[in-house]
C-alpha cells in the first residue's frame, strides 16, 4: 500500500510521450515540490529528448526500470486511449499513484481492471479531466447544487470542433488505439462536465457518422438525445469534421434560471431572482485560462492541468483521495460506452 509522501520533493514519471505528455511535463515544472524525475516510451532516441527538454534526470525503455525509482511517487499515463491498462498495472503493482490521461481507459471492463486492482494496493487514481478546475465550470456547478435554476428542464453539449485529415495519421482514428472517435476524444471533456452538473443520463439514443473522414474507422460526427434520471432531458453533438471549430458550449436551463458556457467562459447567466454577485459574474466569465481545442489540439492551455496536478500532489501528501479519483472519472467512460452501445443498436439504452 502506497503511504502519503513526506518527500520534500513530490516525483513524477511520464509513460508515453505523444502530444499531450508536453502538458503533464509543462504543469509538473510549474508545482511547488514537484519534479518530473523520468519518462518512459518504447523509442529510446525519443525518450532522451524528451527528458533533455523537460530536464528529467532519466529515461528508459523499460516501464518497469522506470516505476522501480523510488523517487517517483506518481506516474502521467499518456500513451494511447487504449494503451493505458498494461502500463497503469505495471504502475499500480509497484505502488505508484497514478494520473491517466483521459479516459481511464476506452471501455468500462479495462476501466474496472485497472480501479480494482489500484483499490486493492491502495493507491489513487487522478483521470485528467481538467475542465472541472476551470472557474466557469466550478461556479456554473455551485449554482446548480445550490439551486438557483430550480427543477431542471433542458442539460445539453456541442462540441463542434475540426480537425484536419493530416490529424487523422495511423495509428490515431483506429479502434484498438482510441476506442472510437470525437465522441470519446474530444467529446468527453464535455461529457464529463454535463454528468458533473446534472448527473448521469438515465436513458440514451444515439448516431454515429463518418460524414466526412472516410478514411478512418471511428466516427467524426455523433448526436444524442439524453433523459436524466431527475426528469430533465437534453442534446448532445460532436464532430471533428467541421469547419472553423467553435467553442464548446453547455447549456443547462431551469425553472428559475439558465446558464450558458461556453470552454469554461460564462456567456449567459439569468435568474428569475438576482442577486448581488451575479453582475460580476458575467463580466468575469468572459475570461477563459484553460484555453480552446477547438480548431487545434494544441492550443489548449497547461493552466488546466497545471490545476488538476497541483491538487492531485496536495493530496497525496496529505494522506487523502484526490477531488477528482478513478470512480468518478469511470462515469464519462460509461456516458461514452453507452452513446457507441446506443448507435451501434439502433435503440435507446438505459444505463
Amino acid at each position: 500500500m502506497a503511504a502519503p509522501s513526506s518527500s520534500p520533493t513530490f516525483g513524477f514519471g511520464i509513460i508515453g510521450i505523444g502530444l499531450i505528455a508536453d502538458f503533464h511535463a509543462r504543469a509538473i515544472a510549474t508545482i511547488p515540490g514537484a519534479k518530473l524525475v523520468g519518462v518512459a516510451t518504447r523509442n529510446a532516441d525519443k525518450a532522451r529528448a524528451f527528458a533533455a527538454k523537460h530536464g528529467a534526470p532519466f529515461h528508459t525503455t523499460d516501464i518497469a526500470a522506470l516505476v522501480a525509482r523510488p523517487d517517483i511517487q506518481a506516474v502521467c499515463i499518456t500513451t494511447p486511449s487504449g494503451a493505458h491498462l498494461e502500463p497503469a498495472l505495471v504502475a499500480i503493482r509497484a505502488g505508484k499513484h497514478l494520473v491517466i490521461e483521459k479516459p481511464i481507459e476506452i471501455t468500462t471492463v479495462r476501466t474496472d481492471e485497472i480501479l480494482r486492482t489500484a483499490e486493492a494496493a491502495g493507491v489513487h487514481i487522478a483521470p485528467i479531466f481538467q475542465s472541472r478546475f476551470g472557474e466557469g465550470a466550478r461556479t456554473v456547478k455551485a449554482a446548480i447544487d445550490a439551486g438557483r435554476l430550480g427543477r431542471l428542464v433542458l442539460a445539453s453539449n456541442y462540441v463542434k470542433w475540426h480537425r484536419t485529415r493530416e490529424y487523422y495519421t495511423a495509428p490515431r482514428g483506429q479502434y484498438a488505439n482510441d476506442g472510437g472517435g470525437a465522441v470519446i476524444n474530444q467529446a468527453i471533456h464535455g461529457l464529463d462536465l454535463l454528468q458533473w452538473f446534472v448527473g448521469m443520463p438515465s436513458e440514451i439514443f444515439a448516431w454515429t457518422t463518418r460524414r466526412v473522414y472516410g478514411h478512418i474507422e471511428v466516427e467524426d460526427t455523433a448526436t444524442a438525445s439524453l433523459k436524466f434520471a431527475n426528469g430533465a432531458l437534453g442534446g448532445f453533438e460532436a464532430s471533428t469534421a467541421l469547419w472553423p471549430g467553435w467553442a464548446r458550449r453547455h447549456e443547462i436551463c431551469g425553472e428559475h434560471g439558465s446558464i450558458a458556457l461556453e470552454d469554461d467562459r460564462i456567456t449567459h447567466w439569468e435568474f428569475r431572482t438576482p442577486l448581488p454577485g451575479d453582475e460580476a459574474i458575467r463580466t468575469a466569465g468572459k475570461d477563459n485560462a484553460l484555453g480552446s481545442g477547438a480548431s487545434e489540439p494544441g492550443a489548449i492551455a497547461v493552466e488546466g492541468h497545471r490545476r488538476q496536478l497541483q491538487e492531485f500532489a496536495d493530496a497525496i501528501r496529505a494522506g487523502r483521495a484526490p477531488a477528482l479519483d478513478g470512480r468518478e472519472g469511470r462515469k464519462a467512460v460509461a456516458f461514452v460506452n453507452a452513446i457507441y452501445d446506443s448507435a451501434a443498436r439502433g435503440a435507446p439504452v438505459k444505463l
